[in-house]
């Protein structure tokens, strides 16, 4: 066994989600959104590189020696699989480990919006999860891609970097690729999925601008694509698009994208009553004023959109935090903090909410 894997499970034991190593300070995990030691002993820098060299292959070690940053994927067979993140700071070497859950949760154990599984059922169009670091991103993707493994017969390519959730085999073909592993770049695993005629296309993140540019060519070429962003909300993920480009390019980009864009699911987690946290949406579904909002550049408009189409099942991150206010599962002050329109919340507070300087 790694030496690593006894913090890990030590992390699992307590009901953590991330794994926190960084020289000078004991290992620590984050439980229910917040950090807390495991250990009380503070690990030097010789005890982290045996920590993290011991289960990264050695091209792969060399690679972070040089870059300075590396994603790969653990695991403990039998328990769990981590996403790690290594990297170097202030002091040295240090990394982050996330559970990847062994189990691929379905829509209903997630409590997902129905509203999803209508973007499940599209042939083509570009679909964009997005949300801040740690949000459960994949968690719903994995979600949206085991509904259509169950339900549809569709050959799905993933390219990621590391690969998370592996899907077993139901009704698709699912071709799973890691970046730095089995392709040597997004951009490169794009160009090669043209020919390789996918139904779907799942992209780990759209970081770079020759990566969403490739992304939005496959949606315009009759594929189904989704992909991640780290956005808060659907305007401002559509700003991010257009924003990544060149202004010389923009414009062409909002043609392309306005001809494209099928759903932005926005998600956030809040802590949950009396422990856990769930995941709440903001949702825009496809609709026939959207296409010539973008091209317009019109983004603030996407918002009454949004409001206009409840009965289509978009709904805004307001509404929603609102929602799970009122049937009791987060608490008022939590929906404050993460409301866009913190007004509308300050009537459901209670006294002393706001002490504290927010």
């Amino acid at each position: 066994m790694a030496a690593i894997d006894s913090l890990l499970r030590t992390m699992l034991e307590k009901g953590g989600s991330d794994l926190h190593l960084t020289v000078g300070l004991p290992p620590k995990s984050r439980m229910s959104g917040t950090l807390a030691p495991i250990g009380d002993t503070p690990l030097d820098a010789i005890t982290m590189e045996s920590l993290l060299k011991e289960i990264c292959p050695e091209k792969r070690w060399l690679d972070f020696l040089d870059r300075k940053d590396l994603d790969l994927a653990h695991e403990i067979p039998g328990l769990a699989r981590f996403r790690g993140n290594y990297l170097y700071n202030h002091w040295g070497q240090a990394a982050v480990f996330r559970q990847i859950p062994a189990k691929i949760l379905s829509f209903e154990q997630l409590n997902l919006p129905e509203a999803l599984k209508k973007l499940c059922h599209l042939d083509q169009g570009l679909v964009v999860v997005t949300g801040p670091t740690g949000s459960g991103k994949s968690t719903t993707l994995a979600a949206m891609i085991d509904y259509i493994n169950s339900n549809l017969a569709r050959h799905i390519i993933t390219i990621e970097d590391p690969i998370e959730f592996v899907h077993p085999v139901k009704k698709c073909v699912i071709v799973h690729r890691e970046v730095g592993e089995h392709t040597e770049s997004f951009a490169a695993a794009l160009k090669g999925a043209m020919r390789h005629d996918p139904d779907i296309l799942l992209l780990g993140e759209m970081r770079e601008m020759m990566t969403i540019k490739l992304a939005l060519g496959c949606a315009s070429m009759g594929m189904l694509v989704f992909g991640t962003l780290h956005t808060n909300n659907a305007p401002k993920t559509v700003d991010r698009i257009i924003n990544t480009f060149p202004a010389d390019e923009q414009n062409q980009v909002r043609i392309m994208l306005g001809s494209c864009l099928a759903g932005v699911v926005a998600q956030l987690l809040c802590k949950k009553i009396p422990k856990g946290r769930c995941a709440v949406h903001e949702i825009l579904l496809s609709h026939e004023a959207l296409p010539n909002t973008i091209r317009s550049g019109q983004i603030g408009n996407i918002k009454t959109i949004i409001e206009s189409g409840g009965a289509d099942g978009m709904v805004t991150m307001d509404n929603s935090l609102m929602a799970r206010v009122k049937d009791g599962t987060i608490e008022a002050k939590e929906a404050y903090m993460k409301a866009a329109i913190k007004a509308t919340f300050v009537p459901l507070l209670k006294p002393g909410d706001l002490d504290g300087g927010h």
